[in-house]
């Protein structure tokens, strides 16, 4: 029984046509079940001769397809035709309900056969989709593989380029890594970009979390941008670790940010740390923050107040 089940399950979805056999069981199970609703309808209505047979063509056609739909019509209109269970006799009444009810039974056909079709067309669009999908995604897990070892090469030749170099080893070494911090949570979400509060939780987390606050709605980055970020945040955090709030047991991070249109504001306050005199001259780091964002319509402006940074970045947020 689950077996006919699922074969008239897989014709109505225009999957498969049903054996003729079964077709040919149908259509007259279909036509008894009318006649007999005919004969039983004949004791109040004797003049009720093919309605009883649309809904025997309807489910012929459903289940059975269109040939069987045709077969169970042309039978209903005979039997509507020649069976009487009454004094009625055929009259042009009747011709001319047989013409009506043929020409129902035809659009009703045409119906069901036209949403087959379209069914059928659908399903072979949502199975390719879904095969791009996919093979998408498997180009995309190997694309990602790639930069991961690519990235261990980079670090790997640049370590022993550099190791009788340590401070600049030290240097290049944090910035890598935070390079692939930020490809990471990026592949996290295929590649599209990543949360704003994510990136910040993945370069503040090691500092601990009681060290700092975040303040802001949730905000979807693009790749681009969450990438250049990062690498703010890298030296923002490590100037923090060093010489700022971080390095200071009751020092304090607030990073709260806005969004207006397309346009993103976000402030990063150091309280609580040692006391800066000195500022010293202009390095790699400062340099990055200046120019990190120019890509983006952005800028960024740093004060160094004595008890740590005041930084505020704007930029422009790009469609994903």
């Amino acid at each position: 029984m689950r077996r006919l089940i699922e074969e008239f399950r897989r014709s109505w979805h225009g999957v498969t046509q049903p054996s003729p056999l079964l077709g040919t069981v149908l259509a007259a199970v279909c036509l008894l079940l009318a006649t007999l609703f005919r004969w039983g309808l004949a004791h109040i209505r004797p003049d009720v001769f093919f309605s009883p047979y649309i809904p025997a063509v309807f489910v012929a056609c459903a289940l059975g397809g269109r040939q069987v739909a045709i077969v169970t019509a042309l039978a209903g209109g005979v039997f509507g035709l020649t069976l009487n269970f009454g004094s009625e006799t055929v009259d042009a009444s009747r011709i001319a309900l047989l013409g009506i009810y043929l020409l129902a039974c035809a659009l009703m056909i045409w119906g069901l056969s036209h949403y087959r079709t379209i069914a059928a067309q659908q399903r072979e669009i949502s199975k390719r989709l879904t095969e791009e999908e996919t093979y998408r995604k498997l180009l995309v897990d190997e694309l990602q593989h790639r930069l991961k070892n690519k990235t261990s090469t980079i670090h790997a030749v640049l370590h022993q380029v550099l190791h009788d170099q340590p401070q600049v080893w030290a240097s290049i070494d944090r910035r890598i890594r935070a390079l692939a911090t930020a490809d990471d949570l990026i592949s996290k979400v295929d590649g599209r970009g990543c949360d704003l509060k994510d990136l910040l939780l993945a370069e503040l987390g090691p500092y601990g979390h009681v060290r700092f606050d975040l303040n802001g709605e949730p905000l979807f980055l693009p790749a681009k941008l969450a990438v250049s970020l990062s690498l703010v945040f890298h030296e923002l955090a490590t100037n923090a670790g060093k010489y700022g709030a971080f390095s200071s047991p009751r020092g304090f991070l607030q990073v709260s940010w806005t969004r207006l249109d397309d346009r993103l504001k976000l402030t990063w306050d150091e309280t609580e740390g040692p006391v800066i005199e000195q500022v010293g001259k202009p390095g790699f780091g400062t340099k990055l923050l200046g120019a990190a964002l120019i890509a983006f319509d952005g800028k960024t402006e740093t004060s160094f107040l004595r008890t740590g940074i005041h930084c505020t970045m704007q930029c422009r947020i790009p469609p994903s």
